[in-house]
């Protein structure tokens, strides 16, 4: 079993059953190792940017991750741009970038590029394979990483790939959602029972019909308010499902949004520290 094949395999046991891949001359290994072993679909995109927009979407319909294949660094590079939006959305991908092999990296052929370098702009977990021996191990503690919301980097050297010797990974656990504490839920409905205008910030995962329904309760039975984010990765609207506001995009109208409030309790929203949420330091400003 090459490095390559057992890649393919330890995919297969944590869960990956989809690629979306972008190909070239040092991938082929990859992609020989997923036509021969069956349990996994490639998928063959035409552009980097199709590969990544797509396991992104994936991510947000399917809530599981899909992995990548893109040619090298300047793969990556192009798809750079929908791995940033994959990165603000919360989507775990498996992102198995290319690479020349070891010992000819330091021939600086013409792909050769700082693909760690760019890779770290939107990786939440970033890996180097540095032999067909380690290639399994560190797909397996890709995947785990991916699972959590992040996008996982795998750069794959084509040796690590083509060299005998590969060993199948084993799933590893995934760390369980924290859960806030009893005396912290307890606080924030004794504030939604007080009667002060309050509101929940709705955002991440919780915009989906269970939670919305379980929240459209809470407002119902406390008089709060419910927005969600400007920007989220998705949102199950539609008949029948409670409908929910965003914050308005322009400053004013989100600062007119919120100035009402007396207490904002956010449910699984980023933090307000960009300067598109520049209504939340305004607000707080004297």
């Amino acid at each position: 079993m090459n490095g390559a094949e057992s890649l393919v395999h330890t995919l297969i046991a944590c869960g990956i059953d989809t690629v979306f891949a972008n190909p070239g001359t040092s991938e082929m290994h990859f992609v020989a190792a997923l036509d021969r072993i069956p349990g996994i679909t490639c998928v063959l995109c035409l552009d980097e940017t199709v590969a990544s927009g797509a396991a992104d979407a994936f991510w947000r319909v399917n809530r599981r991750p899909a992995a990548t294949l893109l040619h090298c660094g300047p793969g990556l590079g192009n798809a750079l741009a929908n791995l940033h939006n994959a990165r603000r959305g919360r989507s775990g991908i498996v992102n198995i970038v290319g690479d020349q092999a070891t010992y000819h990296r330091p021939l600086d052929a013409p792909l050769t590029a700082d693909t760690e370098g760019w890779a770290r702009s939107i990786s939440g977990f970033l890996r180097t394979a540095t032999s067909a021996a380690t290639v399994g191990r560190d797909a397996a503690d890709a995947v785990a990483a991916a699972y959590t919301g992040t996008i996982a980097t795998l750069i794959l050297p084509a040796d690590t790939a083509w060299t005998e010797g590969g060993v199948i990974g084993a799933p590893q656990p995934v760390g369980a959602r924290p859960v806030p504490a009893a005396a912290t839920i307890a606080a924030l409905a004794d504030v939604l029972r007080s009667g002060e205008p309050a509101m929940l910030l709705m955002g991440g995962r919780t915009l989906n019909d269970a939670t919305l329904r379980a929240a459209s309760a809470i407002v119902a039975g406390t008089g709060a308010k419910m927005l969600a984010e400007v920007f989220n990765a998705r949102m199950e609207r539609g008949q029948g499902r409670p409908p929910i506001e965003r914050i308005p995009y322009p400053i004013d109208a989100a600062i007119a949004s919120l100035a009402w409030r007396r207490s904002i309790r956010m449910v699984r929203p980023r933090s307000p520290r960009c300067r598109r949420n520049s209504a939340w330091h305004r607000l707080k400003s004297p």
